[in-house]
């Protein structure tokens, strides 16, 4: 990793100009996701994560430091005041489609037909429904129907 002005670490972009690159950069790793992925399903503390993930504990202390520093996850104080908690910032919160699109795809391909997985549902209980973009007309966009523009 590079460092910033303050000294800070900051990644060395894969792609500077591409925003997938960037994302992948900062959460496209296994573990990042499955954190992001559990704090939104209600974990908080450093336990709550390890418990669920199984991931070692030295890998899920630099995946908790990256998330944070990066401002996907915030330290907050724990109503107990004996720990500090991780909270999904509002960064954070915006990857709920990018986890929701994974876990669809993941329920059309990465499962045989028939065996059984976890399924997200609504308040009521209900499946989500499938999240597919949309152009403003409404119709459905697809990788044969969007290109990308580089702003120059």
């Amino acid at each position: 990793m590079a460092r910033d002005d303050a000294g800070a670490r900051s990644p060395a972009w894969t792609d500077p100009g591409c925003p997938v690159a960037r994302t992948a950069d900062l959460v496209g790793d296994r573990w990042s996701l499955l954190v992001i992925r559990d704090a939104m399903d209600g974990a908080r503390s450093f336990t709550d994560f390890q418990q669920r993930t199984g991931i070692a504990r030295n890998i899920l202390a630099d995946r908790l430091r990256k998330l944070t520093a990066h401002g996907l996850l915030a330290q907050v104080d724990a109503p107990s005041g004996r720990r500090r908690l991780y909270a999904l910032t509002e960064a954070g919160k915006d990857l709920f489609p990018v986890i929701v699109t994974l876990r669809q795809w993941g329920e059309r391909h990465a499962f045989e037909a028939g065996e059984p997985h976890s399924v997200l549902v609504d308040g009521d209980g209900v499946r989500v429904p499938d999240l597919l973009p949309v152009a403003a007309n409404g119709s459905p966009l697809t990788s044969d129907t969007t290109s990308v523009r580089r702003d120059t």
